[in-house]
């Protein structure tokens, strides 16, 4: 990998080269590559804002936050926001990393796809949503200049396909838990595939509780 790209370090320590082998074993080039232009635009955004972050907790926390989707890391019950956060905080553990910063790590991977909240969090959270925007919807995209953009893509390309090939991962994911789609963005990769799939309605449960009133 470049070890720099638009004044972005790419971490090398023990446990950024481990956490990176780690999620290649499981992820496909399109995952992997998005993960790690996720931690390179989001690093790029604190420097421009002069934000005190952990670049290496930052790094895990890109680097892990689709290790859901993949069949290796995913569970029946849970959020693959979650599954992937469980596994980072796993990983982080086991390296004697303290409980706060791998607590800080599963927050940002947890929190990564939820609208209007993690931006007022602390840095390493607030930036790998800031990067997962930028790289899947292109909110913040002219924040960065084409040759920052160029640069990232030249050394981890998003490849041909990469807006239809990440739906249908993301797809492939929701439709087999679909219960976990319930109030987040993953219920629209659902809607896309079947448009006749019900969606629960929070008006609906919240009339059907157990409550006399």
């Amino acid at each position: 990998m470049a070890d720099i790209l638009s004044g972005i370090k790419i971490p090398d320590s023990k446990i950024a080269r481990e956490a990176a082998e780690l999620v290649r074993q499981h992820e496909s080039e399109l995952l992997f590559n998005h993960s790690v232009r996720v931690f390179v635009f989001g690093a790029m955004k604190g420097v421009r804002q002069n934000l005190k972050f952990d670049s290496e907790l930052l790094y895990v926390a890109a680097l892990f936050h689709d290790l859901g989707l993949v069949d290796a890391y995913h569970t029946e019950t849970k959020r693959f926001e979650v599954d992937g956060a469980d596994a980072a905080r796993e990983f982080l553990r086991s390296h004697g990393i303290s409980d706060p910063n791998a607590d800080l790590v599963w927050e940002a991977i947890a929190l990564h796809t939820t609208p209007g909240i993690p931006q007022y969090m602390r840095p390493e959270i607030a930036l790998t949503n800031a990067g997962v925007l930028v790289d899947v919807v292109g909110i913040g995209y002219d924040e960065y200049t084409p040759e920052q953009r160029n640069q990232v893509l030249a050394a981890f390309p998003r490849g041909e396909n990469f807006k239809n090939e990440f739906i249908q991962v993301q797809t492939c994911s929701a439709l087999k838990k679909p219960h976990t789609t319930f109030g987040t963005v993953n219920f629209d990769y659902i809607w896309e595939h079947d448009p006749t799939f019900h969606r629960p309605n929070a008006c609906a449960r919240i009339r059907n509780a157990p409550w006399h009133s």
